[in-house]
């Protein structure tokens, strides 16, 4: 049987006065690949920030293979093992792609860093054709591939994505998709927040669906792909 990686009961956040998540529950087992769809402003990221620890949750609990992290600062969660490819890239612009990339692996003290470099340089070769300019100079699907290089870097043991197809034209979104799913082979646990339903969906070994901070469906991936609600909902069918 599968270890649960991630462990979400009953989590709530709040900015302010106002309640974005109500009471999730989700899990991420060792291994899957889980998707959270839903909408604009659904929560989807909000959940993200609070497993990342930089969005405060307000009652309920995160573990983390078996560890209660509800309250831990975030910098301990990337030490954990826990690494986030935020929304919208956030590269370091005026730093080299190689400079960002190695600090991804601030954290290690290992001597592979070298070697998990030149995997990344395998997996998105156009990084190092590049790797001594500023990052700045990149597309912004180039970007993307950067900003998930940088996060396998630190080895994680949960990669969080957070809507990496957002603003890439139809044949990039192909091509991110296409590594996600290399990852997803080569074992790394994935929780992926992404507004394109139907290429989550289609990949994943969970699906969930949010509205409002509330998950509303959970299922396989796939079976979620012929819902009539999610057809109707995300899919335009």
């Amino acid at each position: 049987m599968r270890e649960t990686v991630l462990e979400i009961r009953c989590l709530t956040s709040h900015y302010g006065r106002i309640q974005a998540l109500h009471g999730i529950d989700l899990d991420v087992k060792q291994g899957q690949l889980v998707a959270l769809v839903g909408a604009n402003g659904a929560g989807k990221t909000t959940l993200l920030r609070t497993i990342s620890g930089v969005q405060p949750a307000s009652s309920g609990a995160v573990r983390f293979r078996g560890e209660d992290i509800t309250r831990l600062v975030p910098e301990k969660r990337v030490r954990a093992g826990i690494c986030q490819v935020p929304e919208g890239r956030q590269v370091f612009s005026p730093m080299s792609i190689e400079d960002n990339l190695r600090l991804g692996a601030y954290v290690r003290r290992d001597r592979e860093i070298e070697q998990d470099l030149e995997r990344m340089y395998g997996i998105f070769p156009i990084l190092k054709e590049k790797r001594a300019l500023p990052a700045g100079t990149l597309s912004g699907g180039q970007q993307q591939m950067l900003a998930m290089a940088r996060a396998l870097m630190g080895r994680p043991k949960l990669l969080l994505l957070d809507e990496p197809s957002m603003g890439l034209a139809p044949l990039l979104v192909e091509e991110i998709f296409r590594v996600i799913r290399r990852l997803k082979a080569e074992g790394i646990t994935i929780f992926l927040v992404e507004q394109n339903a139907h290429a989550a969906l289609a990949i994943a070994d969970i699906g969930y669906v949010i509205e409002t901070g509330h998950t509303i469906l959970s299922g396989p991936g796939p079976e979620l792909l012929h819902d009539e609600q999610v057809k109707k909902a995300y899919l335009g069918m």
